[in-house]
């Protein structure tokens, strides 16, 4: 289903704030609070919305290192890479990526200290033998971090 003005517009909205009161987004995007809330429903029905969540400080919660790390694997084939995915999919992982280049996954990581990664280290890279190499960038600063699309 093709998206109109009012969806892009109350996706906006939503991507800012969703729990912005349903009164506030009919203001904002001009259509009365039945039609935003069964708008609404039917984005999540239809997975525009896959959810609704909390933005926490990783610092004020002690993660304080960000971590980027490439993963290059041993083995390319559908199940090796299957398996690798499932791993790498785990909750210590805050973001996953399967990539193209010299490496074949690129994961983002927030830890307390470089003990704890050195833990996840030997878990999911040491110990694997399908992990040929990682190598690990540590961000200095995190200049900018959001999930919202740029919505026309």
């Amino acid at each position: 289903m093709a998206l109109d003005d009012f969806d892009i517009s109350l996706l906006n909205h939503l991507q800012a704030d969703c729990q912005t009161p349903l009164r506030e987004l009919a203001e904002a995007v001009h259509l009365s609070t039945a039609s935003v809330q069964r708008r609404i429903q039917r984005l999540k029905k239809e997975g525009y919305i896959q959810a609704s969540v909390a933005v926490l400080d990783p610092d004020k919660l002690g993660q304080v290192i960000t971590l980027f790390v490439e993963v290059r694997a041993s083995r390319t084939h559908t199940a090796d890479l299957e398996a690798l995915k499932a791993r790498f999919s785990g909750p210590e992982i805050q973001q996953c990526y399967y990539v193209t280049g010299e490496a074949d996954f690129m994961l983002v990581l927030l830890v307390p200290s470089m003990s704890r990664f050195g833990q996840i280290c030997d878990a999911l890279f040491h110990d694997n033998p399908n992990v040929e190499w990682f190598r690990t960038l540590v961000a200095l600063d995190r200049v900018k971090t959001t999930q919202e699309v740029l919505l026309a």
